[in-house]
């Protein structure tokens, strides 16, 4: 047996997130990993209100993600490193809105262990290879391309290993067509684990190196390897390649290395530029505190980029690189804006930046500010804060992370659990809240009704939709139906009779609907055909129940009568009908079983404060199976629930 723990609520924190064409259509969707658990949300390119499309819990704890796309493709795939020793390629399917697993490879033990990959993810840009790494040592390449059935192949893992190294981060780099790059900062400690004294720590330098994936002879070599600054703590890929179409190239190629303080561009066939990250402005800010960068996206337009880089204080740096083919001019930054710390950012085509925030919330700006001789001096370069100019809020996601300390009380009056009341947050965007048992509701429409309804149904149209399509409502002296659809609306062709009270909504049948009301009953088809039966003269229906296929209604003379519907879809009144003595209060019976054509149990609720079952059964129709007294009228309305149900 082997057990496995789903927590009371979904984990909310976001430690990634990418962005991608995974359903094959034009537009763009998020996956967000949550430690366990993948969600697909599809953004409202108007509004930019993000909706959830799936949910799946996944058994293990997702260390990295990442997505790619084949040459000529026209869908996104996931690719998936976690703590089980495996890389695992997912597709999502729309048409049963689940994630596919196209290709699981196991490379190493279970479990987040320093020298088993899965920490790091890189992928090609032209979709036709992977790198996945540990935070130490161990690097492997996979090849990605197409069967003769178009269908994804993954090949063997190959090697790009270096004993006694310390990986801070990989990143694939944008070469167009030619053998795929990946470009990886690395520490080498040889020599510092052999020396006591700690002069070899102290000189030791943080590598930049370059490897490269031979696609012609299948293996994985060092191509380049160059010391960087010892601060350096984030890669990101810089555009590059030639374009297929003309002469000109994407970009320059290259990585951008985020250091303490300062940007640097590198490549291996350019000189280097380095740029300052401006500083807040504030008589209480520390000069001497580094600025970092956590995080980075690469936005790529038609014909031009830009990158936005997050220091950990939240503020947003818009880079941009001034290059002529591959000839990098000049690099330059400046403020953007300032939003909650993020452990991922993505930006989509339509505009929006989606922002998978740790915690925080600060507003703070300032002028371009560039630089391009890497051996100049840093000047100092400040901004002060301001509230958001660039960007406007269009979505939030709630998340309760992290939870900082919780309590289990019962405080509240007329509260039959106790709560958890717990602080959440850091900083300015710190919360307060109270998780309860319960479903969430969400609101979709509030509308003013012309009165106080006194009853509400909800019915499908055919018996295999899948969702409901009307709402009704019934009032003292009329009935209002509504559609239900992007919008809800009333409706005046359903067939239903909207000047008399309801008693009764079905779904009858296959495709019929039916509506009991005071005078009679009204069984429409599905072209709109209406089939009324109307009750004696001098007489009203007083109660009614049903099930998709039968009916039995009260009148006021203390009488049953009894509806089937037959094979071919027509409702049929038995023939005699049932006097039961005392005014009926109340009628029940149970769904048909799966198999059956009717259900052969009725109960009755009557003013003479008795319950009877009465048999549907074709032998013994309408006729007393039983009778039991009750001490009260309004005992009846009980039973009749547990028996409905």
């Amino acid at each position: 047996m082997h057990l496995y723990n789903l927590t009371l609520q979904p984990p909310t924190a976001t430690p990634q997130a990418i962005v991608g064409n995974f359903s094959g259509t034009r537009q763009q969707e998020i996956i967000t990993s949550h430690g366990t658990r993948l969600e697909l949300l599809r953004p409202d390119v108007q509004t930019g209100k993000m909706v959830t499309v799936i949910a799946t819990d996944v058994f293990g704890s997702i260390r990295s993600l990442a997505a790619f796309r084949l040459t000529g493709g026209t869908k996104d795939y996931a690719i998936v490193g976690s703590d089980s020793g495996r890389i695992v390629i997912l597709d999502y399917d729309p048409k049963t809105s689940s994630f596919v697993k196209l290709h699981q490879e196991t490379y190493g033990k279970s479990g987040a262990r320093r020298i088993v990959p899965g920490q790091y993810l890189a992928t090609d840009p032209k979709g036709r290879s992977v790198m996945i790494s540990s935070m130490e040592k161990t690097k492997l390449v996979y090849i990605l391309n197409r069967d003769a059935a178009a269908n994804l192949t993954i090949s063997s893992p190959l090697e790009a290993h270096k004993a006694s190294a310390i990986i801070h981060h990989i990143v694939g780099l944008d070469v167009g067509f030619e053998n795929p790059m990946y470009a990886a900062l690395e520490v080498d400690y040889t020599e510092s684990d052999q020396d006591h004294t700690g002069e070899a720590y102290r000189n030791t330098e943080k590598m930049l190196t370059y490897y490269e994936l031979d696609l012609g002879l299948n293996h994985v070599v060092r191509k380049w390897s160059e010391p960087t600054d010892r601060r350096a703590n984030l890669l990101v890929q810089v555009p590059g390649g030639q374009l297929a179409s003309s002469d000109r190239f994407d970009g320059p190629s290259g990585v951008l290395v985020c250091c303490e303080d300062h940007i640097i561009y590198r490549h291996m066939d350019a000189r280097q530029h380095r740029v300052p990250i401006p500083r807040r402005k504030h008589p209480l800010e520390d000069p001497n505190r580094s600025i970092i960068i956590v995080t980075a996206v690469m936005h790529k337009m038609k014909g031009a980029f830009f990158f936005l880089l997050q220091s950990e204080d939240g503020d947003l740096y818009k880079v941009t690189i001034e290059h002529e083919e591959e000839e990098v001019r000049a690099l330059k930054i400046k403020y953007f804006d300032t939003v909650p710390v993020a452990s991922s950012l993505c930006i989509l085509k339509s505009g929006f930046l989606f922002v998978a925030a740790e915690f925080g919330n600060h507003s703070t700006s300032y002028p371009s500010f560039g630089m391009s001789n890497p051996n100049a001096p840093l000047p100092h370069a400040y901004f002060r804060p301001r509230p958001l100019e660039n960007l406007v809020v269009a979505d939030e996601i709630e998340s309760i992370e992290p939870i900082i300390d919780s309590k289990v009380l019962n405080v509240l009056p007329n509260s039959d659990a106790p709560q958890i009341f717990a602080a959440c947050g850091r900083g300015a965007r710190s919360t307060f809240r109270t998780l309860r048992h319960g479903l969430e509701v969400e609101e979709s429409v509030s509308s003013e009704l012309p009165g106080i309804p006194n009853a509400v149904w909800t019915t499908k149209r055919k018996e295999d939709d899948e969702y409901d399509s009307y709402i009704i409502l019934s009032f003292v002296n009329g009935t209002l139906v509504l559609s239900i659809g992007e919008t809800i609306e009333e409706v005046q062709d359903t067939g239903f009779l909207s000047t008399a009270p309801t008693l009764a909504v079905q779904q009858i049948g296959a495709d019929a609907l039916l509506q009991v009301h005071p005078h009679g009953i009204r069984h429409v088809l599905a072209d709109r055909r209406v089939n009324e039966w109307r009750v004696p003269q001098g007489k009203t229906i007083v109660s009614a129940t049903t099930n998709k296929r039968q009916v039995v209604v009260a009148l006021s003379s203390a009488e049953l009568v009894y509806f089937e519907l037959d094979l071919d879809g027509q409702l049929n009144e038995y023939q005699d009908q049932k006097a039961m003595g005392s005014t009926v209060l109340a009628l029940s019976i149970a769904e048909v079983p799966e198999g059956r054509q009717r259900t052969p149990f009725l109960a009755v609720g009557c003013e003479d404060q008795t319950v009877r079952i009465i048999s549907l059964d074709p032998e013994t129709t309408l006729e007393a199976i039983s009778l039991q007294a009750l001490t009260a009228p309004r005992f009846i309305h009980l039973y009749r629930r547990h028996v409905g149900r």
